[in-house]
């Protein structure tokens, strides 16, 4: 997939959950980031800048849509309460995108991840983090070995520092601890987009400290909602959406 369009983050992944469902169209259009970004109110800064996005990256403006756009970068995306929307009305009610708030912790975090990694139908983990608290993208190989081995973190410096929605899919362990996978919106991040992150990391990214809040969505099959709510319950996190910062477009509008 192409990397997302400018302030598309939360449409993008939640598009990749609904391409990972096997859901590809909606009504005569294509259940794409275009897509989830109407439904989820998603707003665009008016004028482009590059200097918030990864290393070599130049942007992206070619919508399908026309989104509302908005003078203050800072406000603009999708917030938690508008990917929920997006993914579901895109769906046409298939899946259900359940927000975890927090508290997050590294237990926390696998306590969500077994949940779903159990489920026989397709399941997506919408990560919205800040980018300040991971590894970068591309770690060398002996500090990869070094967390998953003995638990040391080398700590490769982080490529950005934004708010940012990335999905989870994948988990590695070591005797030292583990490692998330990470799908992301660039390909310039990692390798085509794909990196890891060890769940200390991963948990505190969640957790946002002195940014505005985050958390996780689990997208899975409607049938399947119930289950993973009971499910998860006992880890203790809290099951809500949280305010990340950004606008609706009917507050801009």
């Amino acid at each position: 997939m192409s990397p997302q369009r400018d302030d598309l983050c939360g449409a993008f992944c939640g598009a990749l959950a609904l391409s990972a469902a096997r859901i590809e169209q909606h009504g005569d259009d294509p259940a794409d980031q275009d897509a989830v970004a109407l439904a989820a109110g998603t707003i665009v800064s008016r004028i482009p800048d590059i200097s918030v996005l990864p290393r070599g990256e130049r942007g992206r403006r070619d919508y399908r849509i026309v989104p509302p756009f908005v003078e203050d970068a800072s406000v603009s995306g999708t917030n938690c309460a508008g990917v929920l929307r997006g993914i579901e009305h895109v769906s046409g009610g298939q899946l259900a995108a359940i927000p975890y708030s927090g508290p997050w912790s590294a237990q926390a975090l696998d306590a969500l991840f077994d949940v779903l990694a159990a489920l026989a139908r397709p399941a997506t983990l919408i990560a919205n983090v800040a980018t300040r608290h991971l590894w970068g993208s591309a770690p060398p190989v002996d500090a990869v070995l070094a967390y998953l081995l003995e638990g040391a973190d080398a700590e490769p410096a982080p490529d950005w520092d934004v708010g940012h929605f990335v999905c989870v899919f994948a988990r590695t362990r070591g005797a030292g601890g583990a490692l998330y996978g990470v799908a992301d919106t660039y390909g310039s991040l990692g390798r085509g987009g794909v990196h890891v992150q060890p769940r200390e990391r991963l948990a505190r990214a969640l957790e946002r400290p002195e940014m505005a809040p985050g958390g996780m969505i689990a997208v899975v099959a409607r049938e399947d909602s119930d289950h993973v709510r009971t499910a998860v319950a006992p880890s203790g996190l809290v099951e809500g959406a949280w305010d990340n910062g950004t606008a609706s477009a009917e507050a801009v509008m």
